[in-house]
């Protein structure tokens, strides 16, 4: 169509049952060029609500492409590395251009009602998944970068794709008033820091590393606290391909929204 559209060999999205991550699947599958391949995974494949979805949507709509929901916890060491080691053999000798960290999880606790548990399991699966993701998927991302013409990073070389929130923005401090979600903040405040920790260590290898806010968006963790989110799925995950597809070698470790534009850290 007119402006850039992503075009990529291979990416893989993690949380893809339902949400944001069911939305890029699509939108991905639907692209004029689709990538060749499209990982998937979600926490329970087995799951009858992720057969319906991925099952009848997005495979029906595969044809000739291949995805596959990987089991596994967003943060569990071991299904990580299995999955790197598959989604590996599927591709043969070519890299992963494109890892989407979508994965996340969201209480609605106010400051009083955290737990360490809350703080810990929310931490584990927003902030660490994507670090252990990252380590995991360096070589498939590397090599991609590696087989790719030119100097200039960009989404359809190698990428990390962090899914944050202005919800993690300290200098916003975005919907305080309806929703406290200490944990949930904190979680999105380190994955930033995190994303600049990786742009600084990936950018040698040839991988650009940014944080992505989708807007707040109608789903079922946009939907916490019984809030109607003005945003929708489509028009977010549209808009975050667009982004995607437009990002270069200057944006690797900034923070953007589904618009493009600069989120305060």
């Amino acid at each position: 169509s007119n402006m850039g559209e992503l075009c990529v060999h291979s990416v893989l999205v993690t949380g893809a049952n339902r949400g944001l991550g069911l939305g890029f699947i699509q939108h991905l599958l639907w692209l004029p060029k689709p990538p060749q391949w499209v990982f998937a995974t979600c926490r329970d494949p087995k799951g009858q609500r992720a057969q319906v979805r991925l099952g009848q949507e997005a495979v029906a709509v595969l044809g000739n492409r291949s995805t596959r929901c990987q089991a596994g916890e967003a943060a569990d060491p071991a299904s990580i590395k299995a999955a790197a080691a598959k989604v590996g053999e599927h591709l043969g000798g070519s890299g992963l251009n494109l890892l989407i960290n979508n994965a996340g999880v969201v209480k609605s606790n106010t400051l009083d009602t955290e737990t360490l548990e809350t703080m810990t399991e929310i931490y584990t699966t927003n902030t660490v998944g994507p670090l252990l993701l990252g380590q995991a998927f360096l070589p498939l991302l590397k090599k991609a970068a590696q087989g790719s013409p030119g100097s200039g990073l960009s989404c359809s070389k190698a990428a990390i794709v962090n899914i944050s929130s202005i919800g993690g923005s300290i200098t916003c401090l975005y919907a305080w008033g309806q929703l406290q979600v200490p944990s949930y903040r904190c979680s999105k405040a380190a994955l930033n820091m995190l994303t600049k920790c990786q742009s600084l260590a990936y950018k040698e290898h040839g991988i650009l590393c940014f944080a992505l806010h989708p807007g707040w968006v109608q789903t079922d963790l946009g939907s916490t606290g019984g809030n109607t989110p003005p945003v929708t799925v489509n028009d977010s995950v549209k808009g975050m391909l667009k982004v995607l597809s437009s990002i270069s070698e200057k944006d690797t470790g900034t923070f953007l929204d589904w618009e493009g534009k600069i989120v305060p850290w």
